[in-house]
């Protein structure tokens, strides 16, 4: 086992303790009760803009609350949050890179692998998505647009959950809807049913109340209360790849 991704604090451990000089430089979180010898879940996390690389190291532990509101999901589960130095080709491929190497060195269980994007980073996610979908056993896009290869990820199925606010203050909602409906014509296209579509692609544009009943004026930062819905994260961590 390597040693040196058993670094992540757990999420009931004071939140002041993610800016400690020792947990800066640490972006991934192993469950205690991993020993190998069985399979364990796999959640990669990337962050948007406040969150990169050039914002300082660690801050994106600090930014985003996904990887820890994730624990409450799956006892079993290995958590990298990754700082990306951009959301572009070179962004995606470095996250490709990240999800073999993790499996090729740990426990995983490859059906339960799941990948989640905020702003910039879902932006990286979505190209992930148009590269190496077959990867993962769904992805969250959050409060960002799509720049993928709808074709590949189509050809995959892997399931998307795409959540934005109706009045995104970065991004606006039309792109999300953009390539909802344009993913959804081609899953029509290859004779899907609207049910068996809706199983695997799911719209869920928020107005300003649900952002405002969570403490945030600002809809594009406000896609960070996505972390703590558990109609978001349950649908996420509930798919498996088949």
């Amino acid at each position: 086992m390597l040693k040196w991704c058993r670094l992540w604090i757990h999420k009931n451990d004071e939140k002041d303790q993610r800016s400690s000089s020792s947990a800066a430089d640490r972006f991934c979180y192993v469950p205690g009760s991993y020993d190998g010898s069985s399979p364990y879940a796999l959640f990669i996390t990337l962050p948007g803009y406040e969150g990169l690389y050039f914002q300082g190291v660690g801050v994106n532990l600090r930014s985003e609350d996904f990887g820890f509101e994730a624990q409450d999901y799956n006892d079993n589960m290995i958590i990298a949050a990754p700082q990306l130095e951009g959301w572009d080709e070179l962004s995606a491929d470095q996250t490709i890179t990240l999800t073999e190497y993790l499996i090729s060195h740990y426990n995983i269980d490859e059906k339960s692998v799941y990948l989640k994007g905020m702003s910039g980073g879902g932006e990286t996610g979505s190209l992930v998505m148009g590269k190496r979908p077959d990867l993962y056993a769904a992805y969250l896009a959050v409060s960002t647009k799509w720049d993928g290869d709808l074709e590949v990820l189509a050809d995959a199925g892997t399931p998307v959950y795409m959540a934005v606010g109706a009045e995104d203050t970065y991004y606006g909602s039309e792109p999300l809807r953009d390539a909802y409906d344009e993913l959804y014509g081609i899953y029509e296209e290859r004779g899907m049913s609207g049910e068996e579509i809706d199983e695997i692609l799911v719209l869920d544009v928020k107005d300003q109340e649900y952002f405002s009943s969570r403490g945030y004026s600002d809809q594009h930062a406000g896609g960070a209360a996505f972390a703590y819905d558990e109609n978001v994260m349950g649908w996420l961590f509930d798919k498996q790849r088949e």
